[in-house]
């Protein structure tokens, strides 16, 4: 096969919904293909090929698709869909219901002499076979391949949506927009927190409810079936390893009428069981509990009216159960009353066990009411507006209660005084919280119409319980939207991890919290002499870890090199002459982000040395003083000695010097010093002056200017270990005396 991949000008889209059961074919074949052919093969031996999968232009490519293998008697989508892994129907989906003739994002392949055959749709070839061109682009219709996994897709159509056998998937990539870059690994302001998704669980059907057990650790989900996995029964209480998903357990099994067991969906967890386990509820009036490793729930089966709330009792054995407008304290094992009250409209409860206190709130507005729980009669009362209830959760830091109200999230006291309103752009479906870091966790969810502007996307919202400012920016939520069941989410303590439920996609998604690095010990400029060992710490916090390098930039700042190896948070080197200037900083690294510490500059001076004197005195009898390692001074002599130079500042050998001869106090010979570094201290005369030599001080009894070793701790963690250098020592003439 062969084609050729081609710009074009993307058509109008239209609903993502209707995207590919009326998707029209237009005529045509692409021509070659500019990369490798990519091949995929089905379960029951399909084998899908398109022309190029990598690379692709976000403005708009054709592709050349072709198939073989398929079942002929099954109507079939090519296009250009969302990822939702194994066994789950791929949407949303390029393309639109164009009936002009001229769209061609998605293909519809149906049996030879089916109804559709024609303007609609067209056959397949002999054997299952087909080939079409498809024109995609990056973006439209409710899909980002910037912010999603994409897939180029064979499933069966609208008449057979729960049938996966035909599911065949190549991913694809766009230019500049591989799924999952989303701008990390970018210079953002140091510290700054978010969420990202780090796994998505398809193994538990369709989600309705999470909760991660706080003694365990294990991650419960309350699910029921997917439509598109009709050959499956995906019902019942999962219990998740939640780290990757793996299914520990599944209780399908709990008690209905009369107490015989049967298989039912999990539709909510309201509490999490001492040790391990949940107390959840079952549609429409079933009571139960269960732990990892049951083979069916223990419950009880209600009378009356449908169950739409459950909430921990007062006791470890009771429990508060909405049942239209009436709420009651029940006991778990048994069903027994044991206090009930009127509340008309009442649907949804939230708990605060600390304050004893239950809130109570209709599912589409009405009053909100505060429950005394010792007393059970209602202690305060606020007006909601009409619209959407989506959830009434407490604080458990504060005891304020918020209430999701459509897109607004409304926060009262414990008087039900209305604190703060909180606005947003999609409906407000679940809320968690973290008292520990004073966050809450706001799930939105879009409606999932994008005839009326939806988009098919949900976000995460993180808010201060204090200010109810943003804490964090808002995390999408690609493909979680409210057509098929409300989100619900649970928070680790201290919020480093999320776990949020997206029923329409059948999936459990985790989220993790990201720190950009954060720097929290940096080096200073520094001054040091020729030969000093520098030794430079930097360090940052962030989360995962960051990586650090070090870099220099030798043109101030305007260019920056990695050093080589430099890779440790301490940095160590001999400063020589040529650092003089240089310039310091440290990179560091990771997921969420890049900080450097501020530049630091490195400054170099010559190694300070010390020489012999530069003359004697004419008919003195004292000989010039020996330089030595640092500043060692060699024995002024009298009567006639002779006295070598020592090793000057760099480490040479300085001149020779010869002293008089002449006891009496005649005319001895001038002696001289030198240094081989051009750097003498005076000579000592037998009257006690000294001449000074190019670096001298004058005085008597001029010592060396070596520095001991030391180690100089600057502010925000720079050291200096300066190597140590001789002592500085000398013997001062004694005159008339002989050594």
């Amino acid at each position: 096969m062969t084609s050729t991949r081609r710009g074009f000008r993307a058509a109008a889209s239209l609903s993502a919904v209707s995207a590919l059961s009326l998707a029209t074919l237009g005529a045509g074949s692409g021509a070659q293909a500019a990369d490798t052919p990519k091949t995929a093969l089905g379960k029951e031996g399909q084998r899908l090929t398109v022309s190029a999968s990598a690379g692709l232009a976000p403005g708009g490519e054709t592709l050349q698709v072709t198939g073989a293998g398929y079942d002929p008697a099954k109507g079939i989508y090519v296009a250009l869909c969302k990822d939702n892994g194994d066994n789950r129907v791929p949407g949303p989906c390029l393309g639109g219901a164009d009936t002009s003739g001229d769209g061609a994002a998605s293909r519809w392949i149906v049996p030879e002499g089916d109804t559709y055959e024609g303007d609609l749709a067209i056959a397949y070839g002999d054997g299952g076979t087909f080939d079409v061109t498809l024109d995609i682009r990056s973006e439209g219709d409710g899909l980002d391949c910037a912010e999603v996994s994409c897939a180029v897709v064979t499933r069966v159509d609208h008449r057979g949506s729960g049938d996966r056998s035909q599911d065949v998937r190549i991913p694809v990539t766009f230019t500049g927009q591989d799924p999952g870059s989303g701008g990390e690994g970018v210079d953002v302001p140091a510290g700054t927190v978010g969420y990202r998704q780090t796994a998505g669980f398809t193994t538990t059907g369709k989600p309705l409810d999470v909760l991660l057990h706080p003694d365990s650790g294990k991650l419960y989900v309350g699910s029921d079936n997917l439509a598109d996995t009709a050959d499956v029964d995906e019902r019942g209480l999962y219990v998740l390893d939640p780290a990757d998903g793996t299914v520990r357990s599944h209780i399908s099994q709990a008690p209905g009428t009369n107490g015989v067991l049967r298989t039912a969906a999990a539709a909510q967890l309201a509490a999490a069981l001492p040790g391990d386990g949940v107390l959840y509820r079952y549609p429409l009036r079933g009571i139960g509990t269960a732990k990892d490793g049951d083979q069916a729930a223990k419950g009880v089966w209600l009378t009356g009216a449908t169950i739409t709330d459950l909430a921990p009792g007062t006791t470890a054995d009771t429990v508060m159960v909405a049942q239209g407008a009436t709420l009651s304290e029940l006991e778990t094992a048994t069903g027994a009353v044991r206090r009930t009250l009127v509340l008309d409209g009442g649907r949804r409860l939230a708990v605060d066990s600390s304050r004893a206190a239950v809130w109570s709130a209709g599912a589409s507005g009405g009053q909100l009411r505060r429950v005394d729980t010792g007393t059970f009669t209602v202690t305060a009362t606020a007006q909601l507006p009409d619209a959407a209830v989506g959830f009434v959760e407490t604080d458990p830091a504060t005891g304020n209660v918020w209430v999701g109200v459509g897109s607004s999230v409304l926060v009262f006291d414990q008087d039900a005084k209305l604190l703060a309103t909180v606005e947003g752009t999609d409906e407000a479906a679940a809320a968690a919280f973290d008292p520990s870091t004073g966050r809450a966790f706001v799930v939105r969810q879009d409606n999932g119409d994008t005839g009326s502007g939806g988009d098919n996307n949900g976000s995460l919202a993180v808010y201060d319980t204090t200010t109810y400012e943003v804490a964090v920016e808002a995390v999408p939520l690609p493909g979680n939207h409210s057509q098929l069941g409300s989100a619900a989410i649970t928070v680790t303590a201290g919020g480093t991890t999320l776990y949020v439920t997206s029923p329409a996609e059948g999936k459990v998604v985790r989220l993790d919290r990201f720190m950009s690095p954060k720097v929290v010990q940096t080096p200073t400029d520094q001054t040091v002499a020729v030969g000093d060992t520098i030794t430079l710490i930097a360090r940052a916090e962030g989360t995962p870890a960051p990586t650090l390098r070090w870099q220099v930039s030798t043109d101030g700042a305007q260019t920056w090199q990695d050093v080589p190896g430099a890779t440790g948070t301490t940095y160590a080197f001999t400063a020589g002459a040529g650092h003089d200037g240089h310039r310091y900083r440290a990179e560091f690294t990771n997921t969420a982000g890049t900080t450097r510490t501020t530049p630091v500059t490195l400054t170099v001076t010559a190694a300070a040395s010390t020489g012999g004197g530069s003359a004697g005195s004419t008919g003195g009898d004292a000989g010039g003083d020996t330089g030595g390692d640092g500043g060692t001074t060699g024995g002024a002599d009298t009567g006639g000695s002779t006295t070598s130079g020592g090793t000057a500042g760099g480490g040479t050998t300085g001149g020779t010097t010869t002293g008089g001869t002449d006891t009496t106090g005649g005319s001895g010979a001038t002696g001289t010093a030198t240094s081989a570094s051009g750097s003498t201290t005076g000579g000592v005369t037998a009257a006690g002056t000294t001449t000074g030599g190019s670096l001298a001080s004058t005085g008597v009894g001029v010592l060396g200017t070596a520095t001991a070793a030391a180690a100089l701790t600057a502010a925000g963690g720079w050291l200096v270990h300066r190597r140590g250098r001789g002592r500085a020592t000398r013997a001062l003439g004694r005159p008339g005396g002989t050594d």
